[in-house]
């Protein structure tokens, strides 16, 4: 099966000009989980004629960075991009949640927008986590999933991350703000414009001090485990970020997918190849 996917795929890119029709509009709302508002963006085009496509963001960060492409891909179906609860727009749980809290919260928000059928889910970073938890949690619910990154750590190297994670202090002089700033200018994707990256580190503020459950919640979830279990099609794209040689070991793991490399793009490229990413999607999504 995921060879003939794999086909479309390639075709779907090749035939990337002939995409550039209208874009759909995207509009913000709001559901609610279990402690208070989840915040979404959300298109919705007047036929929709594709399996409705669920988008979830890496911790920290917000819905936002899907804008884009909601706007290419909510033209022939339903695109959805929630703010994971704690993070973006969305109220914070009342206590540090896990990978399985957000599926849930997911499926709830999905549930309020009458959602019931099959859904595609991609994910970025604890996104991809996420999105692996809800096609464990309700199978019949996920058709198929794409995953930016799927990191597959030692335990050293786990050791070694909740190090690099764990909560960050605040400092009078702002040397915290600082830090974060020239990490994200380093892992940007080379064509990201300073004006972008700017809108990027305020997202990444949002999550406040509790911002680092999005990690604690990835670092506890048993990602090795999980990912063999699934038989959904899955598309995994590695862009050369902080994960990239992590993620080349999912292949092993996959029972029904393929890792797709993308040399030279890091975070920003849903942006930056807004075009080029829709199109792969559409290839792998709309595939027989």
């Amino acid at each position: 099966m995921i060879r003939s996917l794999w086909v479309a795929l390639i075709t779907a890119a090749a035939c990337l000009p002939a995409i550039a029709e209208e874009s759909a509009e995207v509009t913000r709302a709001y559901g609610v989980h279990a402690h208070g508002q989840m915040h979404y963006r959300i298109a919705r085009p007047d036929t929709a004629t594709q399996t409705p496509l669920m988008c979830l963001h890496m911790s920290p960060s917000s819905g936002r960075i899907y804008h884009q492409l909601l706007r290419d891909m909510g033209r022939d179906r339903i695109a959805i991009a929630p703010d994971t609860p704690g993070f973006g727009e969305s109220d914070p749980p009342a206590e540090p949640p896990e990978i399985a809290d957000y599926a849930r919260a997911n499926f709830g928000l999905l549930d309020q927008l009458g959602i019931e059928g099959p859904v595609d889910v991609m994910g970025y970073h604890t996104g991809s986590l996420t999105a692996m938890e809800m096609a464990r949690q309700q199978p019949e619910r996920i058709r198929r999933l794409v995953l930016v990154s799927a990191a597959m750590f030692t335990p050293e190297e786990f050791a070694q991350m909740k190090v690099e994670f764990a909560p960050r202090p605040l400092h009078e002089d702002g040397q915290h703000l600082v830090d974060l700033w020239l990490e994200l200018r380093h892992w940007r994707d080379p064509q990201q414009s300073l004006e972008e990256t700017q809108w990027n580190f305020a997202e990444h503020l949002r999550g406040g001090q509790t911002a680092w459950w999005g990690h604690r919640a990835a670092f506890n979830y048993p990602r090795g485990d999980v990912l063999p279990t699934l038989t959904q099609p899955i598309l995994v794209l590695n862009p050369e970020d902080d994960l990239y040689d992590y993620t080349l070991r999912a292949a092993a793991k996959l029972q029904n997918g393929r890792v797709h490399n993308l040399p030279g793009w890091s975070h920003g490229f849903l942006d930056i190849h807004t075009a080029e990413v829709a199109a792969l999607l559409r290839g792998f999504l709309d595939g027989e």
